[in-house]
């Protein structure tokens, strides 16, 4: 089972890269049992989610 720490690196890595198949298996079964290591991973999707809509909706080049 990993642990709090490991579940952590594993949701920021997930938004750089493929999680292999044995780290999405361990990552789900300890969000199963986890509510903050769960809280958290919605906080990452949240936070790259409105990164991404505030960067698409800088068209217009800066000082203009």
């Amino acid at each position: 089972m990993l642990s709090c720490k490991d579940v952590t690196r594993l949701c920021s890595e997930e938004q750089d890269r493929p999680l292999t198949l044995s780290e999405r298996l361990n990552l789900r079964m300890h969000l199963a049992i986890c509510k903050a290591c769960t809280n958290f991973r919605q906080q990452m999707v949240f936070l790259r989610a409105a990164t991404r809509r505030y960067r698409e909706g800088r068209k217009e080049p800066d000082g203009e």
